[in-house]
């Protein structure tokens, strides 16, 4: 068997809605969002800045409508509007199609993105 770490689930231009240094850690994420690429509550996320080139990983956390909040430390690392690319990856010996989505301006879902496909 050869097992191959694979892309998942990818939320698209996501933009974050607040930052908050004195909270546990994570990253809050509107649940519906979380549901249409498959996510769960505490999956790892790996979170990459494309505001200011931030990358760093985290747990995912169930949010209200509209909310990409940054917890704890990673707090620091983004700024209230920056936007984001949030993607998950499976361990697995099978072949993957990810969930990809596209988010507008105020973390709304627009579409699915066909997989490793270039937006242009």
């Amino acid at each position: 068997m050869r097992l191959l770490q694979l892309l998942k689930s990818k939320i698209h231009h996501a933009r974050v809605t607040y930052a908050n240094p004195d909270y546990i850690g994570s990253i809050e994420i509107d649940g519906e969002l979380m549901d249409r690429v498959g996510m769960i509550d505490g999956e790892l996320v790996h979170v990459w800045d494309v505001t200011n080139g931030e990358r760093f990983t985290t747990y995912a956390m169930r949010g209200e409508p509209g909310c990409v909040g940054l917890n704890g430390g990673a707090a620091y690392k983004v700024s209230v509007g920056d936007k984001l690319i949030i993607v998950s990856f499976i361990v697995t010996d099978e072949p993957v199609t990810p969930k990809i989505i596209l988010v507008d301006e105020n973390n709304r879902y627009v579409r699915d993105l066909a997989p490793f496909q270039r937006e242009g």
